[in-house]
């Protein structure tokens, strides 16, 4: 039986032009500067960002801390989401490795925080405080529906924080599902933000890696934050490479995942016994729940199972499916057909 797995775009393969890329590319030593493939994909990555320089990470966990350790000292304060990634999925790394504090507020639906939020969280000259240095957002929002950040917010943000003298992270792990989905160049995602991270191996189905971007001296600084993380490497370009092909052939694509996922919810909808409002379904992220109580998340989850079809239990009864690469419109009709069979056993 065939498996159609919902749970991640985590879980792509590479394509075959990516591994032919990893067999014959070419290598030297990172830590060195030499390995002229990192080189090139650094490159690439920061212009096509819209940033002077990049780093390459092996995670978008270690991308985050990376920066958050660069824009931050011990003692000092992030400002970010209570569902954003950082503070609920990356095993509180910046307070046990940096000593830095994150202070949460509250995400709106859209992933948004409120702007009058943020401010009110910035903390004053007292000695009794933390000082105050960064604001992360995330873009898209994994826990926000897959919510698109639009350009006009997060420059809001940005102006926000200059104002008061802070520093912005994006954690744009997702950040090229957002430009697909709002119509844009990723540029004007990043353009009044002071670091930016994304991830080569969720929908840009490359094996492995994340990369960092900002400006020269930024990336120069969190060249260091990556060597305390024990994150040098030597012949990354086997790494590299496959992000090369990922930035070249795999990010217009994401406009068919994001439609397979409004098929998935739309989907959902007709199912008795499950709620989902398809209208939040921007991108390739589609959370639904159980509306009754004729059987469990887990049951749900194994007799789905049984059918070839993964997806992942994200609470009691809410659920997560996440469509990327290998994932057709005829798998999405029957993860549909088994759900309803399902529902249907309940």
């Amino acid at each position: 039986m065939r498996t159609i797995d919902l749970r991640s775009d985590t879980v792509t393969l590479p394509t075959p032009a990516m591994r032919e890329a990893v067999y014959n590319a070419e290598l030297g030593d990172d830590v060195f500067g030499e390995d002229p493939t990192v080189n090139r994909f650094e490159q690439m990555a920061a212009e096509r960002i819209g940033k002077q320089a990049s780093l390459l990470v092996a995670s978008g966990t270690m991308a985050n801390l990376v920066c958050i350790l660069t824009h931050c000292a011990r003692g000092e304060e992030v400002i970010l989401g209570d569902r954003s990634h950082t503070f609920l999925y990356e095993s509180g790394g910046m307070s046990a490795l940096g000593g830095i504090h994150p202070h949460t507020i509250s995400n709106q639906p859209d992933g948004t925080m409120r702007l009058e939020d943020i401010e009110a969280a910035i903390r004053g000259p007292n000695v009794h405080f933390p000082r105050t240095r960064l604001i992360c957002l995330e873009n898209t929002h994994n826990r926000c529906y897959g919510s698109a950040l639009p350009p006009e917010y997060i420059d809001a943000v940005a102006a926000l924080a200059k104002e008061h003298g802070l520093s912005v992270h994006l954690d744009g792990a997702r950040i090229f599902n957002a430009a697909v989905a709002l119509g844009v160049d990723a540029k004007e995602l990043t353009r009044s933000v002071d670091s930016v991270s994304f991830c080569l191996s969720k929908g840009l189905s490359a094996p492995v890696g994340s990369v960092v971007c900002g400006t020269s001296e930024f990336i120069a600084e969190a060249r260091r934050s990556r060597k305390v993380l024990g994150g040098g490497m030597r012949q990354a370009g086997i790494i590299a490479a496959a992000g090369i092909t990922a930035l070249e052939e795999m990010v217009d694509r994401l406009a068919e995942d994001h439609k397979n996922a409004r098929r998935l919810a739309k989907g959902i909808a007709a199912i008795g016994g499950l709620s989902i409002d398809p209208e939040r379904v921007q991108t390739d992220i589609v959370y639904f729940e159980l509306a009754g109580n004729r059987l469990t998340a887990d049951e749900l989850v194994t007799e789905l199972g049984k059918k070839g079809i993964k997806i992942l239990r994200v609470g009691p009864s809410r659920f997560r499916a996440v469509t990327h690469y290998g994932i057709s419109a005829e798998d999405i009709d029957l993860t549909v057909k088994a759900l309803g069979e399902v529902m249907k056993m309940a």
